[in-house]
């Protein structure tokens, strides 16, 4: 056996032709991008805001997680291909040392990042800048426009998460809980739609502006689908009486996760008694729901239904609450729609652990905030693939880092003409037959 780096024009990311056709169906980095300010001179700009930001999303959708990768993804042609560069081979490039490189470097794209729009006109090296504002409307925007017509009930899911930090980021704290210093992102999902990722320091409550977000974010898809039923759901951090009454005054159901306290538990003994006789009968773990209205001592402003789970397990008594303004059968309402919201936590760890959320290594915590964000669109890119491209094949359900791995990181021979791009892709892919069906499925307009 042989070697030598003698193969000619190689890519190892055969797999950007799908993202391009995302790209197409759903414009979402032409529209992100729309949410960056450029106040540089157009006399000296060769890569406009638009490339470099979708060179920073589809880097990290690759698997390239740090800028620094991007000294050396700057020179891949099919990349530059794909992000329209009209020379891919680079050999017009301004500066004799750019030659060859067809896309920006790691020091370019860093620009991306560091801008403040309140200084950005005024700063000679950071002249790019992310609106904020723009950027929550697109999240949502996203996820409406990747429906034809209105749903009639959409659920939203809430959750906190840690980003640990290992440096003096600004605002660190340590939380107990997680037992390190880090960050705590607020993250709102509607099914794989990511509506909200807001980063946050770690020394507040978990449901900390989720009434703000809450409102925002109903408010928006009200004004397009007037007539959707809306349920908030989460875990007992946000069982908080401001996040319930703002739902009540606006016609918004909740099912919360409620934290188990002696009342509870008292409450709920009759229930385990049945538990128990049950368990006797069957000799198998059984459970039994309760529900009652309820009230804490003094941190809630009216009664609520309160649903207890009391089963018995092999390793003893599980008491479990929820609080919601739904009226449906105990066990339905728990079962069927509370616990449910165990999917959202796959849809975040495919973020935190794929898409690098967790790369938040800059001082300044709006620069980590820009981060954050780059890693929901490439999110939502790669979710925009697997729900336009990928359904009906075996991977319609797969995650992020096994499309990554099988439909994207292919070896792909590149052949660049006057005319034309030929990619050529290993013959041996194992997965020719799902990437064909997605990209037949990315052609239909």
């Amino acid at each position: 056996m042989v070697g030598a780096f003698d193969g000619g024009r190689i890519s190892s990311e055969g797999g950007l032709p799908l993202l391009a056709a995302v790209e197409r169906r759903t414009h979402l980095l032409s529209r992100f991008a729309a949410c960056f300010v450029d106040e540089r001179d157009a006399r000296y700009i060769e890569h406009p805001v638009e490339r470099l930001v979708g060179q920073r999303v589809l880097g990290l959708v690759l698997g390239h997680e740090d800028l620094v990768d991007h000294d050396e993804l700057r020179s891949d042609p099919l990349l530059a291909a794909v992000l329209g560069v009209a020379d891919p081979l680079g050999r017009n490039r301004r500066q004799e040392r750019d030659k060859g490189q067809p896309l920006a470097g790691k020091s370019t794209l860093h620009r991306l990042e560091w801008g403040a729009l309140e200084t950005a006109e005024e700063d000679r090296y950071r002249r790019i800048a992310v609106d904020p504002a723009a950027v929550d409307r697109l999240l949502v925007d996203v996820f409406l426009d990747s429906h034809d017509t209105p749903l009639e009930e959409i659920v939203l899911d809430f959750d906190a998460t840690d980003v640990p930090l290992h440096g003096g980021q600004e605002r660190r704290f340590f939380h107990a809980y997680y037992g390190c210093y880090c960050y705590l992102p607020l993250y709102i999902f509607c099914g794989d739609d990511l509506l909200c990722a807001r980063l946050r320091p770690a020394d507040i409550d978990a449901a900390k502006g989720s009434v703000e977000e809450l409102e925002r974010i109903v408010g928006q898809i009200r004004q397009r689908w007037p007539a959707v039923r809306i349920v908030v759901r989460a875990d007992s951090g946000f069982a908080r009486d401001a996040l319930m009454a703002w739902c009540e005054e606006h016609e918004v159901d909740f099912v919360l996760g409620l934290a188990r306290n002696p009342r509870l538990e008292r409450a709920l003994e009759p229930a385990f008694e049945a538990a128990e006789e049950r368990c006797g009968e069957s000799g198998l773990p059984e459970r039994v729901y309760d529900a009652w209205l309820h009230s804490t001592l003094d941190s809630w402003s009216r009664q609520r239904r309160v649903i207890g789970k009391a089963e018995i397990t092999t390793r003893g008594p599980n008491p479990r609450f929820i609080v919601t303004s739904l009226a449906g059968d105990a066990a339905t309402v728990y079962e069927r729609i509370y616990c449910a919201r165990g999917e959202m936590e796959n849809r975040i760890k495919e973020q935190q652990l794929y898409l690098f959320a967790n790369r938040a290594s800059a001082h300044l915590m709006r620069v980590n905030q820009v981060r954050l964000w780059f890693s929901a669109v490439a999110y939502l890119l790669l979710a925009a693939l697997r729900r336009l491209g990928l359904a009906g094949s075996q991977m319609a359900r797969a995650r992020c880092d096994t499309i990554r791995l099988r439909l994207l990181k292919i070896g792909a021979r590149i052949q660049v003409s006057v005319r034309r791009i030929r990619v050529s892709l290993a013959s041996s892919c194992p997965y020719q037959d799902v990437f064909w069906h997605a990209w037949d499925r990315l052609q239909v307009c």
